[in-house]
């Protein structure tokens, strides 16, 4: 079964190449919710999954809440969902989080396309998993509900020892 994958209609035939596995990618994403510029750089030490997506994207709103459950479960600390929306109004992102609250997520805007056209995003959703370093562990284009233990086996692969261990809900509070 291929992968789930919506295209993006006005991604350009000039989009760079994707940083592979294996580098340290675009460290600036866009502002947050609170107008912040998220810097990659400022997350080392923690596995981040940086997942570019929009609310029209149903494939997306399937992965959202999954990558929004195993933060909580393994706890922010060692783990950071990142959000990189594409190409919607500033308002419509941030009112989808606020109706959302229950998906504790790091939202960040790209209305231009701008951080999508860096990590050379066609379409979505696409995620990237970052090791603890910062340097790309792997990538997935797409989204398949069969796919998902090897994902979650990915990620408890890349957890140190003392928190792959520690039992599920004792993540310290943020």
């Amino acid at each position: 079964m291929l992968p789930l994958l919506a295209p993006l209609s006005h991604a350009a035939d000039d989009t760079p190449a994707s940083p592979r596995v294996g580098e340290f990618p675009p460290p600036l994403l866009g502002n947050n919710r609170q107008g912040q510029m998220v810097d990659l750089e400022q997350h080392r030490g923690r596995i981040v999954v940086l997942t570019f997506w929009a609310s029209w994207c149903g494939p997306c709103m399937r992965e959202l809440p999954i990558l929004a459950q195993l933060q909580k479960v393994v706890g922010k600390d060692a783990l950071e969902v990142i959000a990189v929306n594409w190409g919607e109004p500033r308002a419509d992102v941030f009112a989808f989080a606020r109706r959302n609250g229950k998906l504790d997520l790091e939202y960040v805007f790209d209305g231009k396309g701008e951080t999508a056209a860096r990590y050379g995003v066609r379409a979505i959703p696409r995620m990237l998993v970052l090791g603890h370093e910062g340097r790309i562990a792997s990538i997935h284009v797409g989204y398949s509900a069969d796919a998902l233990p090897g994902f979650m086996e990915e990620i408890v692969a890349l957890l140190p020892d003392e928190i792959r261990n520690r039992p599920p809900g004792n993540a310290p509070s943020p």
